[in-house]
């Protein structure tokens, strides 16, 4: 048994509501499929619940019965294989291959919303994603490669100088100097003060 046949399988997506048509064939001078070639959209061919999952790197887009679970049909999902394609003249409509058994066709897939068909496409989208992520660190890893680390170490004759709020950016002790004595005689008594001046008018 394979890694990937033991892995575990997680859903990536739940849509309850999708929708699914027949789609014609492209002529050659096509430049890509349109939902209008499809007919009524109103009158789908079947509409059920679509999940996605993923099981290690694989990843399905299975289309089920809403009640049931019944499968209707599965499109295993790989990154730029043509497996899913916009369609050119609306955001709510995709094509997309289904396989059964060795066979496969192409069917029309449509959603109600505008925000479930931009789900759809982020969650394909972010899975492989992460499978990207995942093996360039495993390459890394591999090869040895690892994130530098930072010394902050003083070398030798390197200084490191603090800030402190009402100190000097030096961060050397400052001695307080005490506040300098009216000038006095050598007796030490103090010299006679002048009085306040007069108030505004009283001048003479």
């Amino acid at each position: 048994m394979s890694s990937e046949d033991q892995d575990y399988e997680s859903v990536l997506l739940v849509i309850r509501e999708c929708y699914v048509y027949r789609v014609p064939p492209l002529s050659s001078a096509s430049r890509g499929h349109r939902a209008a070639d499809w007919g009524n959209v109103e009158e789908p061919l079947w509409k059920g619940r679509l999940r996605i999952l993923a099981q290690g790197k694989k990843c399905f887009i299975r289309l089920e019965d809403g009640t049931t679970g019944e499968l209707f049909a599965v499109c295993p999902y790989e990154e730029n294989k043509g497996c899913v394609e916009s369609v050119t003249d609306s955001s709510r409509y995709f094509v997309v291959k289904i396989e059964d058994e060795g066979r496969h066709a192409f069917l029309g897939l449509g959603f109600l919303d505008r925000s479930h068909a931009f789900d759809f496409n982020v969650a394909l989208q972010d899975h492989f994603k992460h499978i990207a992520a995942e093996e360039r660190s495993a390459e890394q890893k591999k090869a040895g490669v690892q994130q530098p680390k930072l010394d902050f170490s003083l070398k030798e004759g390197q200084t490191l100088n603090l800030t402190i709020a009402g100190g000097s950016a030096s961060g050397s002790s400052q001695r307080r100097t005490r506040p300098t004595r009216p000038a006095g005689d050598d007796t030490g008594v103090l010299p006679t003060l002048l009085p306040p001046p007069p108030p505004p008018g009283r001048r003479k």
